[in-house]
């Protein structure tokens, strides 16, 4: 599994000119999931986002994780994070897991961040075209890859 996080002030996503998702400060996730996943990975990266600290506190450092600040956490799956594009032109997908075995891996996740959080996290929906948009704050961007990543 990869994630990218960026820290945001404000993020929606939209399908068919229709939001499906939106929050206010918190946390952005595109996330891809890969063949290799399976529920240990997924509670790591759970446990990962949900404590990545990354907001910052009274004194201006980053000592706060979203868990802290109460911040909310919208989650949007890509299957491109997975890309490989270093031959060529056009980037291979064989590393990202077919949608079979990739959507109830996405939704488990989700499931699990909100468990986690104690709160419902919006999403996109899964494999329709999605535009995101997003206020990133700093910016904050973090690349996650789960222990089992290749």
């Amino acid at each position: 599994m990869r994630l990218v996080i960026q820290r945001v002030r404000e993020a929606s996503v939209t399908v068919e000119g229709t939001i499906t998702g939106q929050i206010g400060p918190g946390l952005l996730v595109l996330a891809g999931c890969a063949p290799t996943d399976d529920e240990a990975a997924l509670n790591w990266m759970v446990r990962k986002l949900v404590n990545l600290r990354i907001f910052s506190d009274e004194n201006g450092q980053m000592n706060l994780s979203v868990r802290d600040t109460g911040g909310q956490v919208l989650v949007v799956s890509q299957f491109t994070l997975l890309a490989d594009a270093r031959k060529g032109n056009r980037p291979s997908y064989v590393g990202a897991a077919p949608p079979a075995v990739a959507e109830p891996l996405y939704q488990r996740f989700v499931a699990l961040v909100a468990q986690e959080l104690g709160q419902p996290v919006p999403t996109g929906i899964f494999g329709a075209d999605m535009q995101v948009r997003l206020l990133n704050d700093g910016p904050v961007t973090i690349i996650l890859d789960s222990p089992t990543a290749s």
